[in-house]
């Protein structure tokens, strides 16, 4: 219970055929809506904290202490992960403030730079006990998008020699998502997701998982995907419980009343998704 190792997480899933929920941290009402959504599933969940979280708060301290905290008095396992991470410099920072998976993110860089500056990311997260995680091309989406624009796929003999390469811990693949959808209708290729499944020697990730639906999801899982990320529909969920608060209670003022109705709707929908995810 607490604060555990991701691998630890995500080989359990892979035993037990689950996937894993990993839901990113904006606020720290939203890494409390997390822990208490995944403790009422009394499921594992990853928590994900982006660069450009980051780069919001001014600093990686700030959220990146509180998250831990919140995971060390966590009644189910919670990992920390630094999510989309460009920065070498702040894969290091990460590793001093005790996160235990890191996802490098070199997909803007050309092939060759990807796979050597995701090498070297690994080979120092591994000397302290930290998982890698990376992909070959961005994932649609993203600003300056263009390796995995609507129609492209990870090819599974790529995806095998890149982690062969690498020896990154996970792999994430297109299949099918895209980054920063608000409408649950992306159509996953489970055919791709099999073919990678069996050519990948590592757990394989979903990114853009907001733009999928619960069956699809179960199909993903099914298929072969182990760590499944959320974001925006989450994000969705906490401004939807915000802005009701408001519209019931205009003349409310402080904080506390709002931040409380969002959270306790995100942290609804982390029970739901890990009960699709997990189940």
């Amino acid at each position: 219970m607490g604060l555990s190792r991701t691998n630890d997480i995500m080989d359990d899933a892979v035993d037990r055929g689950v996937g894993v929920g990993a839901f990113n941290v904006i606020s720290l009402e939203s890494a409390e809506a997390i822990v208490r959504g995944a403790e009422r599933a009394g499921t594992p969940v990853v928590m994900q904290i982006s660069e450009n979280c980051i780069r919001h708060h001014g600093a990686a301290d700030p959220v990146v202490v509180a998250t831990l905290a919140l995971a060390r008095s966590a009644g189910v396992p919670v990992a920390v992960h630094l999510d989309h991470v460009e920065s070498p410099e702040l894969v290091r920072e990460g590793l001093l403030l005790g996160v235990q998976s890191v996802m490098f993110d070199g997909s803007r860089l050309p092939d060759e730079d990807n796979v050597a500056a995701t090498r070297a990311v690994v080979r120092e997260c591994r000397s302290q006990g930290v998982a890698v995680e990376a992909e070959l091309g961005e994932v649609g989406g993203k600003a300056g998008s263009s390796a995995h624009a609507p129609g492209v796929r990870t090819d599974p003999t790529q995806a095998a020699e890149f982690v062969r390469s690498t020896g990154v811990d996970a792999l994430a693949v297109a299949v099918g998502s895209s980054h920063a959808m608000t409408r649950r209708d992306a159509v996953l290729d489970e055919d791709l997701i099999q073919r990678l499944r069996a050519a990948v020697p590592v757990p394989l990730v979903l990114h853009g998982s907001s733009g999928v639906d619960d069956a699809g999801i179960r199909g993903a899982v099914r298929a072969g995907m182990t760590k499944i990320n959320v974001s925006t529909h989450l994000n969705t969920r906490f401004t939807a419980g915000l802005r009701r608060h408001l519209a019931d209670h205009p003349d409310d003022v402080d904080p506390r009343r709002y931040l409380a109705r969002a959270r306790e709707e995100m942290s609804e929908a982390v029970t739901h998704l890990l009960s699709v995810i997990a189940g």
